[in-house]
C-alpha cells in the first residue's frame, strides 16, 4: 500500500504545479498585463496601418514609376465599364497583403510575391486572385505576363518603392529608378578578415 501511495504523491504534486501554473496564467490573462501580451505576441499591428491604407498605395507606386504597366482595362462585372482603378499594383498589393498574408514593410517578402508572379515561388490561383470576382476577365495571366516582361530592375524599383511607402523609416537615400541597374565596380573592396582564432595566436 504504501508502494502505491508514494508512486502517486509525484504525480499529485506535479498535478498540483500544472493546475496552479494555468490558475496563474488565466489570471494574468484576465488582467491588463494579459491583454498587453496578447497584443503584443498575437496581434501586432505594425505602425504602417494607422498611417496608409493598401488602397492608396497603388496611385504613389505609379507616381514614382510612372513607366509601369497599368493593366486596367478590365471591365467591370457590376456597371460594365472599365475599372480605371483596378491596376496592376492594385492587384499586386493586394495578392501579397490579403490572399498570401505577407508583410509589406520587407523586401524580402515582396520578393517572394514576385517570385510568384514570375512562376519561380509558390502556385498562383484563379479563383482567388484580386479582381477575379469584381472583373469580367480574370486578370491573373495578364499581369503574371506584365510582370514577367519587366526588368530586373524594374522589379528592384518597384519593389523598392513598396517597401518605402509601407515602411517610411526604412528609405534608402537614393531614390530608386529603374533604368539604372548598380554598377559592379561601385562597391568598394574590403580585406578580408581574419577568423577569431588566427587573432589569438
Amino acid at each position: 500500500m504504501s508502494k502505491n501511495l508514494s508512486f502517486i504523491q509525484p504525480l499529485l504534486k506535479s498535478w498540483q504545479t500544472l493546475t496552479a501554473l494555468m490558475v496563474v496564467g488565466v489570471i494574468v490573462l484576465g488582467s491588463g498585463a494579459g491583454k498587453s501580451i496578447h497584443i503584443s505576441l498575437f496581434s501586432i499591428q505594425p505602425a504602417y496601418a494607422q498611417r496608409i491604407t493598401p488602397s492608396d498605395v497603388w496611385q504613389q507606386v505609379y507616381q514614382q514609376l510612372p513607366d509601369l504597366p497599368r493593366e486596367n482595362k478590365y471591365i467591370s462585372k457590376e456597371n460594365g465599364k472599365v475599372a480605371e482603378n483596378n491596376t496592376l499594383v492594385n492587384r499586386l498589393i493586394r495578392y501579397h497583403i490579403y490572399t498570401k498574408g505577407r508583410a509589406p514593410i520587407y523586401r524580402f517578402d515582396w520578393k517572394l510575391t514576385l517570385a510568384d508572379y514570375l512562376g519561380a515561388n509558390e502556385i498562383m490561383y484563379d479563383a482567388s486572385y484580386p479582381g477575379n470576382d469584381s472583373l469580367r476577365e480574370n486578370p491573373i495571366e495578364g499581369d503574371r505576363k506584365a510582370i514577367t516582361r519587366l526588368t530586373r530592375s524594374q522589379r528592384d524599383a518597384l519593389v523598392q518603392v513598396l517597401v518605402n511607402i509601407f515602411n517610411p523609416t526604412s528609405q534608402n537615400t537614393l531614390s530608386p529608378n529603374p533604368n539604372t541597374a548598380p554598377s559592379p565596380n561601385s562597391a568598394t573592396p574590403q580585406p578580408t578578415q581574419r577568423g577569431g582564432a588566427e587573432l589569438l595566436k
